[in-house]
C-alpha cells in the first residue's frame, strides 16, 4: 500500500492508495484543491470542513451531469455520432477521391 501526500486548501493530508495509483490520486487531489480555491474566491475561508463539503457537492453535481449525459447516449445511439455539415462531407469526399486516385 502506497501513501501520497496531497495538499488541499494549503493543508497537507497523507492518503493511502493502491500501489501504482499515486499519480492518479495526486491528480484527483489537485482537482479538488482547484475547486476549493474557486470556492474560497467566491465565499471566502469559511472553514475546511465546510469548504470540503461544498467542493464534494460540486464534484458530485458534475458527476451527476456526466451520468445523465451517458444515460442519454446509451438510450439514443444516434447521439454518439456527430452530425456532419455539407462542408465536412465535401472535405471527406475530396480526401476519399485523393486516396482512391493514389491507389489507381
Amino acid at each position: 500500500m502506497a501513501k501520497v501526500s496531497v495538499t488541499i486548501n494549503n493543508r497537507k493530508y497523507e492518503i493511502a492508495c493502491d500501489d501504482g495509483q499515486e499519480a492518479h490520486l495526486s491528480r484527483l487531489a489537485q482537482y479538488v484543491d482547484r475547486r476549493v480555491d474557486e470556492l474560497v474566491a467566491a465565499v471566502g475561508q469559511v472553514g475546511d470542513a465546510r469548504l470540503l463539503v461544498m467542493a464534494s457537492l460540486l464534484v458530485a453535481d458534475e458527476l451527476s451531469e456526466v451520468y445523465t449525459e451517458l444515460d442519454a447516449l446509451r438510450d439514443d445511439p444516434r447521439a454518439r455520432v456527430p452530425s456532419l455539415g455539407a462542408a465536412d462531407l465535401d472535405r471527406l469526399a475530396e480526401r476519399i477521391e485523393n486516396i482512391a486516385g493514389r491507389l489507381e
